[in-house]
């Protein structure tokens, strides 16, 4: 299969649109050619585009920054002598100055399928700025390495954030070139927004179900997104940012896990399966002890659950990583009532609102596990109506065929 990216170098009539334009490129560690090819030194060397200006997202154009609020500054690329702007860090959105640098923009950023991984909210960031600058805004579509599965409540009205860009389920289902396109017709966007799509990609063909694997290197995205088996887990154990749980930062398997010093896994597990059976299918749940180097109970030797999606297990229809996350916290409620679950810390520069309410994109999920009487099937309600309306309403801005 073919990537935007791909096309682009491949295609002299589709460069040609873009000749002669000063291109800013909006890109990080994973924005490679299908040889490894870093876009940025793939563009240069096509010799009839000219890059003038480069922006990096949160963990920077390298992908030098290793943990969530940690800044990137601008600086010189002295490879290619332009300006390296970063959107992840004294400014989140680009400034009227960064835009001036070119005349298009162009983003090649792979994404992981949440809605809290906020390359999202970068995207929508870009397409406001080039709709106020009257400048056109194309992207190198990349493959949703999830596919197209849809699970979550959507964000709820007032809850946006650096980590929920608009009202859309934990997992979406959309490319980004999809995403641009909803963003353009939600917000009522007048840019010009080109989508270099894709050619082959295959959302519901196995092994990959999303990932061409097997024919792609996977390049992490985000220091903490090593394979593809993070992303298919991601959706759940993100929410454990959330929670004084560690999500495996600082381990070799970062957001496959998570537990605690103080953790009985496999109680925990126990509580788990007679609660919700049917949220754990579709992967192998294992319990093991690690040890964070850094993050969260570095050091400490901790108790815990490995979420395993890469053997024949795996099933790609009836896996469901956010009801498996959500039914782990509950059960830790319900074996011990008094635990300290939530953290309550500054989580993406929101004041005044609790880590657990911001990625979940409103405070329902964590009213459901402090609430004693609420049930497995409580939560399913309060998604499944949500996930039914973004079916359909997404229907008419997709780009690939089943």
């Amino acid at each position: 299969m073919m990537f935007g990216i791909d096309r682009l170098l491949g295609d002299s009539i589709l460069r040609r649109r873009l000749a002669g334009k000063r291109l800013g490129l909006v890109a990080h560690p994973a924005s490679v050619t299908r040889d490894l090819v870093h876009t940025l030194d793939a563009m240069a060397a096509t010799g009839d585009l000219s890059v003038t200006a480069a922006f990096g997202p949160q963990h920077g154009l390298r992908g030098d920054k290793q943990d969530n609020m940690i800044e990137s500054p601008d600086f010189h690329d002295p490879v290619h002598g332009i300006p390296v702007f970063s959107l992840y860090g004294a400014v989140r959105r680009p400034t009227a100055a960064m835009l001036d640098a070119c005349d298009v923009l162009v983003v090649d950023l792979q994404d992981v399928g949440c809605r809290i991984y906020t390359f999202i909210t970068t995207l929508l960031y870009l397409l406001e700025g080039a709709a106020a600058a009257g400048k056109p805004l194309w992207v190198l579509d990349r493959p949703n390495p999830v596919g197209r599965p849809i699970e979550g409540p959507r964000l709820r009205p007032g809850a946006e954030s650096f980590v929920g860009a608009g009202p859309l389920p934990m997992r979406h289902g959309l490319t980004m070139g999809e995403l641009a396109r909803w963003f353009v017709r939600t917000q009522r966007l007048d840019v010009e927004c080109e989508i270099v799509a894709m050619e082959g990609w295959r959302p519901d063909a196995g092994p990959g179900y999303g990932w061409p694997l097997g024919e792609r290197s996977w390049v992490n995205p985000s220091p903490n997104v090593p394979s593809l088996s993070t992303t298919r887990t991601y959706p759940g154990t993100v929410l454990f940012e959330g929670t004084t749980l560690s999500e495996g930062r600082g381990t070799t398997r970062p957001l496959e896990l998570f537990g605690a010093p103080d953790l009985e896994a496999r109680s925990l597990l126990r509580a788990m399966e007679s609660l919700a059976p049917a949220w754990l299918r579709g992967c192998r749940l294992r319990p093991c002890w690690f040890e964070p180097t850094f993050h969260k109970h570095a050091g400490a030797l901790c108790a815990g659950i490995q979420i395993h999606v890469d053997d024949p297990a795996y099933d790609h229809a009836a896996f469901r990583p956010w009801r498996l996350a959500a039914l782990a916290l509950k059960a830790v409620r319900r074996l011990r009532p008094d635990y300290p679950l939530w953290r309550d810390f500054l989580y993406e520069y929101e004041p005044g609102r609790l880590a657990i309410d911001v990625i979940s994109g409103g405070d329902s999920l964590r009213r459901w596990v402090d609430d004693a009487a609420a049930t497995p099937g409580d939560l399913d309600a309060l998604a499944s109506g949500d996930e039914a309306a973004w079916e359909a309403e997404r229907r008419a801005i997709l780009l690939y065929p089943a």
